[in-house]
Order: structure tokens, then C-alpha cells, then sequence
């Protein structure tokens, strides 16, 4: 049985073959395995971690790709689902040469319920068997996925398990800013370790970017959204690295330059490389120079991955983040 468990969304990226270009100009797309806690699951497996992934795909070529190409890296897929009343989502994902990116997602907007769980579908063993669960916000867009997620995390809250979250932030696939926001924070109490970017901090606390560059003004927002069951708020601030609040300190640490050619899946990269260290060593919030190491070790692996184009397959094993960071020593 897997020792870390995530659930959410599964799906295929095509992304341009060159950079720099908007979606209107790419001349042409490469698919890869997507979706942020499927990338998660990925990036753990590739480190050696017994990882499995729940969720759900359309009974199609696509669905099968995705399930192939999650195995390959080592995730047990066993709680994986296909369903014949909807096709495997797609998105299509360019990086500007202002560095922006572009999303299309192409789903079937009257089925998209169909490709996440519903309460039943939650094999609530296969989670209290693991020690760490990890959720997403996507999931927590439409019933019956909501109430799924939901019911997911309550069976891990009651065998004692870690709990991370990433509220990613997608407008796009939410009804409103301020649905966006209710649904964001709906999962944000019930994680003791949660990760966000910049931008995502600032839309969540109602500020401006250049209010959060400061570390005091930083640390000042993270705590407005401070709750009791959080142990660590993680927020990653791109090619400048990250910064991180516990109870007892808040910091920050640099990122690494790189020539990056796509972002995609490099802030789920990111988590993977912190959850390969809080599950390695679980009380590092209580350690700050620990914590610097696992938030170096996890820039690191944000930063390989936006070195090729696609999510899963740009992500490393640990081989290769060791051998990247031996060159900064």
C-alpha cells in the first residue's frame, strides 16, 4: 500500500514545441501527462516514494495514455477509475514570451462531475493505510467531487494522517472571483501543510503583489490565513525561490536560474520534493535549518522541471536533482 496518497484531476497538457508564443501562434503541440496532484503523485513515485493516485479518466486512448504513463513512473494506480459517460479531459497550455501562461481546457462541461469521485467511489482504507494525503482545489470545484474530497479527507484526518493542500487557482473553471475564493478556502482548515504561489497568496488576502516583496509585509499576509490544524504555509515566488511560515519562523529561500522552456507542473514539482522531505522528516517545521534544506531540495526540483516541456515528463528522479544540486555547492 502507498505511504502517500493524493487525489484530483488526471488529464493530457499539449504544449507548444517552442516557446515564448501565444496558444494562437504555437505551430504545433506535444501531449504529456498532466493534472497538479497527479504531478504530485508522479514527482514522488520518480523519488522513490510509495505513491498512489486517486482519481478518475474517460474509458479512451487518452484515459489509457494517462493511466500507462502514471504507472511507468511508479504510481499505484489501483484506485484509478475510467468512466464511459465522458471524455479524459484536455488542456492546452502555452508559456508567453511575457511569461504568462495560456490555459483552453477542453472538457465536457455537462460531465466534468463524471471525471472526478463521488462520495461512494472513495476507498476509504486505501487512504487510512497511507501516512500522508494530499488534495488539491480542482476537485473541490462541483459535486459530487466536493463531497468526494471532502469525505476523502475526513477518512485521513481519522487515522491521524498528514494532510497537504494546494489551492491551485484556475478562474477560468470557477463560476466567479469570489466563488473562487469560497472554494479555495474550503479546503484550507483542514491541512496541516498547505503551498501556494505569490499570486495565489495575494488573490487569497486581498493584496497587491508588491505589498508581499517585503518579508515583514509577507509574513504579515501568510498569518492573516494562519489556522490551527497548519503546522507550514509554503509560498513559492517563481525563479526568486520560495518563502515559508511556521508557528515559530518564517523565512525565505533563493531559487536557481535555469533556462526554462515550459512551467508547467513546476509548482507541482515543487510540493513533490517538499512532501519527499516532511515525509522523510516529519517534524521539520519544528527545525528551521532542516526546513531551508527541503525547501532548497524542492526549488530545485521546480526549477528542473520547467527545463522540458510537460508536466510528468519533465519532472526528476533524485538522482538528477542531486547531481543539479552538487553543481551549487
Amino acid at each position: 500500500m502507498p505511504d502517500i496518497v493524493t487525489l484530483g484531476e488526471l488529464l493530457i497538457d499539449f504544449v507548444p514545441t517552442v516557446t515564448g508564443v501565444t496558444l494562437i501562434e504555437a505551430p504545433a503541440f506535444k501531449k504529456a501527462a498532466g493534472g497538479a496532484t497527479a504531478n504530485v503523485a508522479a514527482g514522488l513515485a520518480k523519488f522513490g516514494v510509495p505513491t498512489g493516485f486517486m482519481g478518475k479518466v474517460g474509458e479512451d486512448a487518452f484515459g489509457h495514455f494517462l493511466a500507462q504513463a502514471l504507472e511507468q513512473t511508479g504510481v499505484d494506480i489501483s484506485a484509478l477509475r475510467f468512466t464511459r459517460e465522458a471524455r479524459t479531459t484536455l488542456a492546452f497550455v502555452s508559456l508567453r514570451a511575457d511569461g504568462e501562461r495560456e490555459f483552453i481546457f477542453y472538457r465536457h462541461l455537462d460531465k466534468d462531475m463524471l471525471l472526478m469521485y463521488s462520495p461512494g467511489e472513495v476507498d476509504v482504507e486505501y487512504i487510512r493505510a497511507a501516512k500522508a494525503f494530499h488534495f488539491g482545489s480542482i476537485s473541490l470545484i462541483t459535486e459530487p467531487s466536493r463531497s468526494a474530497t471532502l469525505h476523502a479527507i475526513r477518512a485521513a484526518q481519522s487515522a491521524g494522517l498528514q494532510i497537504s493542500y494546494d489551492p491551485n487557482l484556475r478562474l477560468n473553471l470557477w463560476p466567479s472571483p469570489e466563488a473562487a475564493k469560497a472554494g479555495m478556502m474550503l479546503g484550507w482548515p483542514l491541512a496541516h501543510i498547505i503551498k501556494v504561489s505569490e499570486e495565489e497568496l495575494a488573490f487569497l488576502t486581498n493584496k497587491d503583489l508588491e505589498g508581499l516583496e517585503d518579508l515583514r509585509g509577507f509574513e504579515v499576509a501568510a498569518r492573516t490565513l494562519w489556522q490551527p490544524a497548519l503546522r507550514l504555509l509554503v509560498v513559492t515566488c517563481g525563479k526568486r525561490g520560495c518563502r515559508y511560515v511556521t508557528s515559530r519562523f518564517c523565512g525565505q529561500v533563493p531559487g536557481f536560474a535555469v533556462e526554462s522552456v515550459d512551467t508547467t507542473g513546476a509548482g507541482d514539482g515543487f510540493v513533490a520534493g517538499l512532501l519527499k522531505g516532511l515525509y522523510e522528516h516529519p517534524q521539520a517545521d519544528q527545525d528551521e535549518n532542516l526546513l531551508r534544506e527541503i525547501c532548497r531540495y524542492a526549488n530545485a526540483v521546480g526549477a528542473i522541471t520547467t527545463t522540458e516541456r510537460g508536466a510528468i515528463p519533465a519532472l526528476p528522479t533524485a538522482g538528477q536533482v542531486e547531481k543539479f544540486l552538487q553543481a551549487y555547492q
